[in-house]
């Protein structure tokens, strides 16, 4: 499926074919909470997304509603101080909340992986590349070392890493912004992990190679079958690569569907806005529009929609009484407002 480019001006092209009726990853009714600090509200409020096999899944949203929480809480990796009140995490039909330890370590890396934010902080500054490539393939693949020493030049040299047997032997400090991503995409891979979660995975990146990096993993995607939840804060990101998005708004999924339709015709005056605010390059003199406001703080409370105070189609009703996801308007675009937006009236 090709996708118009709205933040980078190219078009990626996502295969393999995805696999409809059938879900890989079910997050259910989600609620995850910070232990022991006065808050109002949940961190995650009943957060639930779907992903297919072969599907990419865009889930975006501006910093701080809870997209790297949702990602961390898949991989069993949250901070002791976040605590999951309720809900699943099903991949594959299991919940992985109710795993042991050792379980849950046996499928992460192997059937589930995930590319960090920021790969400097993520790869270990005292350990070559080689190193920390090796650990993951030999920790889920009985392999000696030099047989995965092999294998993880092999890696180098598929995520486009220049002269990897020099590369294997340099540390993450050694190396540019690109090529250390590059090394955390060699090692989701590793295994051949179902399903990657990329959490900004180029956010610190310039955009060309930005490009590059979006391109590899949609080649690896394509090659592999494996299903991408991409977490972004950037739509135009998410135009160009996702089969469906999910919009996150203060914890909640506040509208999700096919990315086509999401982006050409907005149901929730939050996605409105973000789709407002992405730059034109068809109109690059034209002001961007700004959401006024801020995502509201976990201490404050609110007993109606928690986008309400930043909304211009506000009513009573949105005040008092907090709307559920619903596809009453449009079977294909569940939306949770109360005055979903039709005829492109937007903020």
């Amino acid at each position: 499926m090709a996708r118009s480019g709205y933040g980078l001006g190219v078009k990626i092209v996502v295969g393999p074919v995805v696999r409809p009726g059938l879900t890989l990853l079910h997050i259910d009714n989600l609620t995850v909470c910070l232990d022991g600090v006065r808050a109002h509200r949940p961190i995650l409020d009943a957060f639930s997304i779907r992903v297919a096999p072969g599907e990419v899944l865009g889930l975006v949203g501006e910093s701080g509603c809870g997209k790297s929480t949702a990602a961390l809480a898949t991989m069993g990796l949250m901070s002791p101080s976040m605590k999951v009140k309720g809900g699943a995490i099903r991949f594959e039909g299991t919940d992985l909340l109710q795993m042991t330890n050792r379980s849950l370590r046996a499928l992460q890396g192997a059937a589930i992986s995930m590319i960090f934010q920021d790969p400097l902080n993520s790869l270990n500054p005292v350990h070559s590349v080689g190193d920390q490539v090796i650990e993951a393939v030999r920790a889920h693949r009985q392999l000696s070392r030099k047989q995965a020493l092999e294998h993880a030049r092999d890696l180098l040299d598929r995520v486009g890493m220049p002269d990897p047997q020099t590369m294997i032997r340099r540390y993450p400090h050694q190396l540019s912004g690109g090529q250390r991503q590059r090394v955390g995409i060699a090692m989701a891979i590793a295994c051949n992990p179902r399903l990657i979660i990329a959490d900004e995975p180029t956010t610190a990146l310039d955009l060309t190679i930005q490009a590059q990096i979006l391109r590899l993993l949609v080649d690896m995607i394509r090659e592999t079958g494996t299903s991408l939840l991409l977490i972004t804060h950037d739509l135009g990101v998410v135009s160009e690569m996702a089969d469906r998005v999910a919009v996150m708004y203060a914890g909640r999924i506040v509208e999700t569907g096919p990315t086509e339709t999401v982006i050409a015709a907005p149901s929730h005056p939050y996605t409105s806005g973000l789709i407002a605010a992405l730059p034109s390059l068809e109109a690059p003199r034209v002001s961007l529009a700004a959401i006024p406001g801020a995502p509201p703080d976990l201490s404050e409370a609110s007993t109606g929609c928690l986008f309400a105070p930043r909304c211009r189609r506000t009513t009573s009703r949105c005040r008092t009484t907090r709307p559920e996801l619903s596809s009453a308007s449009n079977p294909a675009v569940p939306v949770a407002c109360h005055d979903p937006i039709e005829n492109g009236d937007g903020l």
